[in-house]
């Protein structure tokens, strides 16, 4: 039995199945326990199928959480992917779900033409522009948006909807004039990351009272740039700016930063577990530095801001759209990222403090949960999204 037609009264099933996800992932990892758990508090079932080393299930807040063997990603630092199509179709008929939600465009487009054949609504989220990374390969411009129009349409014409959390990320799909995309913001959680987190100790762990402390909080992964955070650095240090930068996370590029910053007033914490220690460092922060420039909602950014620390974000990212006001953007140079950083610092740290607080609490993991619900339908007295034909 499926159960495209089951009633949202009763409480749906939705089996959400997700690539590139581990331990220590951040922001996907995130978004999938927030929506998880706001679904179960609605009464509906959530299951979340991600690859993994070994098979495993367990209980969380956030739903069952299936784990299925997919091979490592070669260079991605411990990232896999769902692989084993024949394996992931026999689950799904045993899960046989209500709904499906899909947080992989590449390896797992498939899905959305299993569900259709079996009755199922289906919702691809999409949580990066596909433009944007292909660029990072190096693709020129003209290629990569031909390429990644092509492989939209792809997703379009297998999934009901497509999901996307920023205007920014939109606008590839309504490049291809895209039917029945939704532009559904994530959350935060604003008493995780609150300005009250701050630790003077910890503060005083990397910098003086006459420093100014940078953070960069991200993956450290070619994406992300975070050698664009130590040229910043050095950038400032050049104008006489006494900056120290803390690098917190792990991934494939930790080595060659480790050599990078030999001699430099850099620390690298690697990951940090705790989420409450992640608050503590960055609303210990002067400043948060995101260079990343295809970050398609970044959360670690929102997260900075919830905790009182302005941003300094890549201009040719979503996060600009993200953070409004409560930061600045600066394009993809050190001396650009700089001049922001200065610009942030000229602003009275009481105003600039609460500017980023503000901001924060306009994206709340309610609304967000709410979103995704009404995009399948499955809020209070919702409908169904109709399947074609």
């Amino acid at each position: 039995m499926t159960g495209g037609a089951a009633p949202a009264a009763r409480g749906l099933r939705i089996v959400r199945l997700a690539n590139f996800v581990t331990a220590r992932s951040g922001g996907l990892r995130t978004a999938l326990r927030h929506l998880g758990e706001g679904y179960r508090a609605a009464g509906h079932d959530p299951v979340l199928v991600v690859p993994g080393r070994r098979p495993a299930v367990s209980r969380q807040p956030w739903g069952t959480v299936l784990t299925v063997p997919g091979p490592a990603v070669p260079g991605s630092g411990g990232y896999r992917v769902l692989t084993g199509r024949r394996t992931v179709e026999r689950l799904l008929t045993r899960l046989a779900p209500d709904r499906l939600e899909v947080s992989d465009r590449s390896t797992l487009r498939w899905t959305g033409h299993w569900a259709r054949a079996h009755g199922v609504p289906s919702v691809m989220v999409s949580h990066e522009c596909l433009t944007g990374l292909l660029g990072q390969w190096r693709l020129p411009e003209a290629t990569a948006r031909r390429v990644a129009d092509r492989l939209n349409r792809l997703t379009v014409g297998a999934y009901d909807r497509v999901v996307c959390t920023t205007r920014w990320a939109a606008e590839e799909f309504d490049r291809i004039h895209a039917p029945r995309v939704d532009l559904v913001p994530l959350g935060v959680d604003l008493d995780t990351f609150h300005p009250d987190r701050v630790e003077p100790a910890l503060r005083e762990r990397y910098a003086d009272q006459t420093e100014v402390l940078l953070v960069h909080c991200a993956r450290l992964s070619p994406e992300k740039r975070p050698e664009l955070a130590v040229d910043a650095l050095v950038e400032l240090r050049r104008r006489g700016v006494p900056a120290v930068l803390v690098l917190a996370g792990d991934g494939p590029l930790r080595g060659a930063l480790a050599r990078r910053v030999a001699g430099l007033p850099v620390h690298l914490t690697g990951f940090l577990p705790d989420r409450t220690a992640v608050a503590a460092l960055l609303a210990s922060a002067d400043v948060v530095l995101a260079p990343g420039p295809v970050e398609t909602f970044g959360l670690a950014g929102l997260e900075a801001l919830a905790s009182g620390t302005p941003v300094v974000v890549n201009a040719a990212s979503a996060l600009p759209e993200v953070i409004g006001g409560a930061g600045l953007a600066a394009y993809g140079t050190a001396a650009s990222m700089a001049d922001a950083v200065v610009r942030l610092l000229d602003r009275p740290e009481a105003a600039r403090r609460a500017t980023a607080r503000a901001r924060a609490e306009e994206f709340g993991w309610p609304a967000a949960v709410a979103g995704f619900l009404r995009v399948h339908g499955a809020e209070p007295g919702g409908t169904p999204p109709r399947l074609p034909g």
